[in-house]
């Protein structure tokens, strides 16, 4: 049996493989609440045979949204439409569930992507954004406000309301997105937080803020489920958040029932500079999971089935996570599955789709 699609507990919660689909952002909600299209989207990438679906990045509230078209979990109209998608899901998938919740802060009220992704000002239709300082993403973004303490203590409120509304849902892992320049990276960087108080200056002032999240979420939700957070291990810029901080903040999330790393980087600022090439965030993982122990995902263009087996098999990391990939590919796991000559679950609807010359991929036939 191969390394990859062998089991791997994260926490409470046990996997079938190593094979995670990452949250990706469908831009596809209406106020914030799930529509047919995460019904397909989530129900055709459930069939896929990965060991774990983390739902896209869910806004704790309306301002924390990239977009309008954001999906959210911050109020029953947006608890009862991703309802309707779990329950889907669940009816004919077996794979565990898990949802990202997020607040994007100043890197907010943003238009689509093929849209152009350009920040959406107040005047046009936009909104007020949010961060640890009054600095903008980009030079030509609007100002974003420095939050208020009294803010910040309604900020961790929202993220343990949605943690609730995911543990009614069904959920079984909630991951928390400390990643991509979003709310939670803005206060970790100093690059973008620039404050003089308890959430600012020092590495554990900034570290503050998300560790304080994770606690209330981890109390928030059930014992027997899991909770991970997503990092960038880098900003890749000179001067900002890097992997020496990022294993002490993994050690100290360790240290608060974190059951594992998803590991990625980038996203804080426009002057990053990116290495792009296959595995080129694996050793962020790999040296996150050797100096804390933690269970680590890693990604970033692994795209082929021996790439993903060597990651996992050598100890790189304890997980994959595809996202584009499997969106071009949604059967990944079952062609990795075949190439490593081991097992995939499938839905028996689908079991006459195996090759003569697969006969037994498919586990239960």
């Amino acid at each position: 049996m191969s390394q990859l699609f062998s089991p791997i507990a994260l926490g409470p919660l046990t996997l079938p493989n190593r094979i995670a689909i990452a949250p990706m952002c469908q831009y596809s909600a209406d106020n914030g609440r799930a529509t047919e299209w995460h019904t397909i989207h989530l129900g055709h990438l459930a069939l896929s045979g990965a060991g774990l679906l983390i739902v896209e990045a869910s806004a704790v509230s309306p301002e924390g949204r990239i977009t309008p078209q954001d999906l959210g979990l911050w109020d029953d109209a947006t608890e009862q439409a991703l309802g309707k998608v779990v329950q889907a899901v669940k009816k004919h998938a077996t794979l565990p569930l898990g949802i990202q919740l997020a607040h994007a802060g100043r890197k907010a009220s943003c238009a689509v992507p093929w849209e152009g992704g350009a920040q959406i000002g107040a005047a046009s239709g936009g909104w007020q954004t949010l961060s640890a300082s009054a600095l903008p993403f980009a030079a030509h973004d609007e100002t974003p406000q420095a939050m208020s303490l009294e803010q910040i203590a309604g900020l961790k409120a929202q993220f343990v309301a949605a943690a609730r509304r995911a543990d009614r849902l069904g959920f079984e892992l909630i991951e928390l997105h400390g990643a991509h320049g979003y709310l939670l990276h803005q206060f970790l960087s100093p690059l973008a937080n620039q404050r003089s108080d308890q959430y600012g200056g020092s590495l554990q002032n900034r570290m503050r803020l998300p560790l304080e999240i994770f606690s209330e979420v981890r109390a928030a939700f059930s014992p027997g489920k899991a909770v991970g957070v997503r990092i960038s291990a880098s900003d890749w810029v000179e001067g900002g958040w890097d992997l020496a901080q990022s294993v002490a903040l993994s050690k100290a999330l360790k240290e608060l029932g974190c059951d594992y790393i998803h590991v990625s980087s980038g996203g804080l600022s426009p002057r990053q500079k990116i290495p792009v090439g296959p595995n080129y965030q694996v050793p962020f993982a790999e040296a996150i999971k050797r100096e804390t122990g933690l269970p680590t995902i890693a990604v970033g263009l692994i795209t082929e089935a021996e790439q993903a087996e060597a990651i996992v098999a050598t100890g790189q990391a304890d997980m994959v996570a595809l996202a584009r990939g499997i969106l071009y590919d949604p059967r990944w796991p079952w062609h990795a599955a075949a190439k490593l000559g081991d097992k995939v679950n499938a839905p028996p609807q689908y079991w006459r789709s195996e090759p003569h010359v697969l006969k037994g991929l498919f586990n239960n036939v």
